[in-house]
């Protein structure tokens, strides 16, 4: 065993940041002696990108003690074992069983019919077997294929924007006037309708007055006005308890020949009021969807499951309150990367270690 050196003297202390316990016990036995011992361990995670593929290191602190008294040769001996054992316990507390692509793919709220679908796919056993970070990588790219399976809608140019009391609807057909007009310099009109009951306009007529855009009350003109116009339509709010009171809205987009019909959904509903509202608007013949209030939902991975089953095109993600901003439009890509982190931040802390990197501060 080696002795302190000249630079270990007593009552300093060192930090030393290493990948396991026996690293850590045998740099205190070779730098700074028998007489060490340890204040401190904890788990640091790398930093930036390597978050995805290092495990934490453990950062130890150690004092070395003041000289005293020759201690019993027994109790001399048996000093760096316990310095070993402390520090594989701490190692032990800090670190956890690393789980399985699946386990993680729960965590971040992938629902098990998602999974199942995933793990039926031709390529999950290859996913499976891989590193986790590369497991999730390859996961993400395949639930966007699986999502995006199908033929893409037309741009579009009339359109209803459909959706329960509370769903944000007004808004969310704010936000898509915003990117219309300020994204691709378009030209066009709303149209606001009641029928048999008030529809409450809410900013829409001071946001429209702001952007130039014209706003009517039906009845009034269902066509664009210019060539490669819109013309957009914000209608009652729809009953998820009484198919029939929707009568009216499902007549008056069959006689104005308005195709598009966008449905927008509170995301953080819970998902009994999802499905319900996902009925409805299907009985309505919904084209595309639109997810709102996304600022107030923890686990982004529970709306897979709408995307994959509705049949609807995602339009775009409300993520916040703002009428011309919180608005993303490649709703796929948004949702893998606020989706899969959760479990990339769970992979992270199992993944081999990195090089060890060894810090000494007095």
């Amino acid at each position: 065993m080696s002795s302190a050196p000249p630079s270990a003297a007593p009552g300093a202390c060192f930090k030393f940041t290493v990948k396991s316990a026996d690293e850590a016990a045998t740099l205190i036995r070779e730098r700074l002696g028998a007489a060490a011992r340890v204040l401190s361990v904890r788990s640091v995670p790398a930093a930036g990108l390597g978050r995805l593929w290092s495990a934490p290191r453990l950062e130890v602190i150690a004092q070395v003690d003041v000289p005293a008294a020759p201690a019993p040769a027994a109790r001399a001996a048996a000093e760096p074992e316990d310095q070993v054992a402390a520090a594989r316990a701490a190692f032990r507390a800090a670190g956890r069983a690393a789980p399985d692509l699946a386990g993680l793919l729960r965590r971040a709220g992938i629902g098990a019919s998602v999974l199942s679908r995933l793990q039926a796919d031709p390529a999950w056993p290859r996913l499976a077997a891989a590193p986790l970070h590369r497991g999730l990588v390859e996961a993400g790219r395949l639930l966007v294929r699986a999502a995006g399976d199908r033929a893409p809608a037309a741009p579009l140019d009339r359109a209803a924007f459909l959706g329960s009391a509370g769903s944000g609807r007004t808004t969310a057909l704010c936000k898509w006037l915003a990117t219309e007009v300020f994204r691709r310099a378009r030209l066009g009109h709303v149209v606001t309708a009641e029928f048999d009951r008030p529809n409450s306009p809410g900013p829409l007529p001071v946001f429209c007055e702001a952007l130039g855009v014209p706003l009517a009350h039906y009845p009034a003109a269902t066509r664009p006005a210019t060539a490669g116009g819109f013309v957009y339509f914000d209608l009652p709010a729809l009953s998820l308890r009484d198919p029939a009171a929707n009568a009216p809205l499902a007549a008056f987009l069959d006689r104005e020949e308005i195709g598009q019909r966008v449905l927008v959904l509170n995301a953080a509903y819970e998902a009994a009021a999802l499905r319900a509202a996902l009925a409805a608007g299907r009985d309505l013949a919904a084209t595309h969807v639109v997810f709102t209030h996304l600022d107030e939902v923890t686990q982004w991975g529970r709306l897979w499951e709408h995307v994959w089953d509705a049949g609807l095109e995602p339009l775009f993600l409300s993520t916040g309150p703002s009428l011309s901003g919180d608005c993303e439009v490649e709703v796929l890509d948004t949702l893998v990367r606020r989706t899969l982190p959760v479990a990339e931040a769970e992979a992270a802390a199992d993944e081999p270690a990195g090089p060890v990197a060894l810090s000494t501060a007095a």
